[in-house]
Parts: C-alpha cells; sequence; structure tokens
C-alpha cells in the first residue's frame, strides 16, 4: 500500500516536461506571454497614421493657430518650444497610450532595457561610419540627377518640384537650428537632438516596429518602419539614406533589444549636424539638393571604402551578440 500511494504522489515527468519546455519557449520569446487587443500589424498602421495625423496636422494647426500663418517671422524660440511640445505630445505619448491599450506591456513593447556599454560602443562607430557613408551616396545620387534632369523634361520637371519641397523643409530647419547665444544653442540641442531621438524612437523602433515583429520577420519588420520613417521626414533627396539609417535604428533596437540603442544613435546623429552647424556655420551641412560639382571618382571610392567598413561591423556586431547568446 505504501508504495502504491508512493506511486500516485509522484508527479508526472511527461506533464513536468512539458510545462518546463513551454517556459523556456516563453522566455526565448518577448512577445509570447502578449495577446494583441487588437490586430498587431493594424496597431502599427495606427501609430504611423495617428503619429502623422497628430504631429503633423494637429501640431501645424496650433503653430499656426498661436504664430499666425507668417511662421517665417514667428519667433524662433517660440517655434523651437511647440516643435518640442508637439513631438512630446503627438509622438511620444501617443506611442506609449497606444503600447498601454492594445498590449498592457509597455516595457516589453518599447524595449525599456538598459544596455552594456559595450554594446552602445559597438553601434556607435556604426554610426561614425554610415554618417559619412550615406553623405557620398548623396553626392553620387545627386550627381546623377543633375545629369538626369539636363536630359529628360520629365525629371526635370520632378526634379523642379522637389526642389520646391526640399527648400521648405531646409528653410524651416535652418532657422530652428540657427543660434545666436549659448542658450539658443542648448535649446537647439534638445529640440533638434535629444527631443526627436527620444520620442521618434519610442514611436517608431518601439511601438511600431515592434508591433510589426508579431506578424512579420524582424528584417522586414525593421525595413517596412525605416520606409516610414524616411517618409515621415518629408525630405525628397533624403529618402534612401533616411531608409538606410532607420533600418539600422531598427536593426539596433532589434539585436540589442534595447531602446535605448537607437536613441543614443539617433541622437548622436542629429547631434553631430547641429555641432558640424554651429562650428562651420555652413548651409551646405543643412542641405540635400542636387550639385554636380563633385569629383566623382574619389565620392566614388570614398563610398566603397566606407561600405566595406560598415559591413565589417555589421559583422562584428552579428558575432558579439551570437557569442552572448550562447554564453
Amino acid at each position: 500500500m505504501d508504495e502504491q500511494n508512493q506511486n500516485t504522489e509522484t508527479p508526472d515527468p511527461p506533464k513536468e516536461e512539458a510545462e518546463k519546455e513551454e517556459t523556456i519557449e516563453n522566455k526565448n520569446l518577448p512577445l509570447g506571454h502578449i495577446t494583441p487587443a487588437i490586430s498587431p500589424i493594424g496597431a502599427a498602421f495606427i501609430g504611423l497614421f495617428g503619429g502623422f495625423f497628430l504631429y503633423q496636422i494637429i501640431g501645424g494647426l496650433l503653430a499656426v493657430i498661436i504664430f499666425g500663418f507668417d511662421l517665417e517671422n514667428a519667433p524662433v524660440n517660440g517655434v523651437r518650444l511647440i516643435t518640442m511640445a508637439g513631438q512630446i505630445l503627438f509622438i511620444l505619448l501617443p506611442a506609449l497610450l497606444f503600447s498601454k491599450w492594445f498590449y498592457q506591456d509597455v516595457g516589453t513593447i518599447i524595449r525599456f532595457k538598459f544596455p552594456k556599454w559595450r554594446e552602445i560602443l559597438l553601434f556607435v562607430l556604426g554610426i561614425i561610419i554610415l554618417t559619412p557613408l550615406l553623405q557620398n551616396y548623396l553626392y553620387i545620387q545627386n550627381y546623377y540627377v543633375e545629369q538626369l534632369a539636363a536630359s529628360s523634361g520629365l525629371v526635370k520637371s520632378v526634379k523642379s518640384f522637389f526642389d520646391s519641397l526640399n527648400e521648405l523643409v531646409e528653410k524651416t530647419y535652418g532657422n530652428l537650428i540657427t543660434a545666436h547665444s549659448v542658450f539658443e544653442g542648448l535649446l537647439v540641442v534638445v529640440v533638434i537632438a535629444a527631443v526627436p531621438a527620444i520620442c521618434e524612437e519610442v514611436m517608431f523602433r518601439g511601438f511600431i516596429q515592434r508591433s510589426f515583429e508579431f506578424k512579420l520577420k524582424p528584417f522586414w519588420a525593421a525595413i517596412i518602419t525605416a520606409v516610414f520613417f524616411a517618409v515621415y521626414h518629408f525630405n525628397p533627396y533624403a529618402v534612401v539614406p533616411l531608409i538606410v539609417l532607420g533600418f539600422y535604428f531598427g536593426f539596433a533596437a532589434y539585436i540589442s533589444n534595447s531602446i535605448f540603442v537607437p536613441m543614443t544613435l539617433h541622437f548622436l546623429n542629429n547631434f553631430a549636424a547641429v555641432m558640424l552647424f554651429f562650428i562651420f556655420g555652413d548651409d551646405e551641412l543643412i542641405k540635400s539638393t542636387p550639385n554636380a560639382d563633385i569629383d566623382l571618382p574619389s565620392t566614388f571610392g570614398s563610398f566603397f571604402v566606407l561600405l566595406i567598413l560598415f559591413l565589417g561591423i555589421l559583422v562584428v556586431i552579428k558575432r558579439y551578440y551570437s557569442s552572448a547568446k550562447n554564453n
């Protein structure tokens, strides 16, 4: 009888193993414990269109209500503060609210995890190489745009439209980035570098990319998010560089599982542009319009050298995380 009772009280080994396997599986799948309230793809597009509508349309209307239609002559610090408030209220806040409403677990969706300093260092090396790489690409792209426009009426018409749109974007950006005092300089860094890095990364690499990751492979989730990230910036000539930059941010967010890595990269990218403008005071630093006056062979040479270096950094990053995973 004792033996029979003892055998009866013993846990069922197959059930215990199954529970253990399920626990391990859930641990390896960070989204496995989350049940979305709506379709994750639908949630991603709500973030995309909701954020665009709120920031670009509602934010723009508020600016017009406060400063009138002559924004060019509005107090520049007032415009900066409105820009910063718009990013926080219409991009950051909706991303956090959408994450809570649709997924409950805000920390997992946004990837609130502090990375190790080695991780940040590796990705920073990547952005140091990627920035001049994309600038060289822009020179090459715009050189050929000029060549095509000279030989095609259609291309010339499209280029003329893009030039007008690009001029408007650059004029607005130029007004925001120009500083005449230390206080203004610090405000520019906050408005142009810090706030967008936080707000846009929480929305794009946090809520939107994470939503796509529920249904799509990480590569496609990152690339689709990067495309919308580029379109969101309304810079027609810089679409390809912005897609590449956005994809690198997405890659960093996914492989590190930390939103603070792409935030750091985004901040450094914008901060470098601000500092170069402050130091050299050259309008060309913020322009992306076509310019045929370049040394094409030299630019191609620099482009390919930087491309090889950047691909090498990506390999090092992949090996680092593969090694960390195995350990």
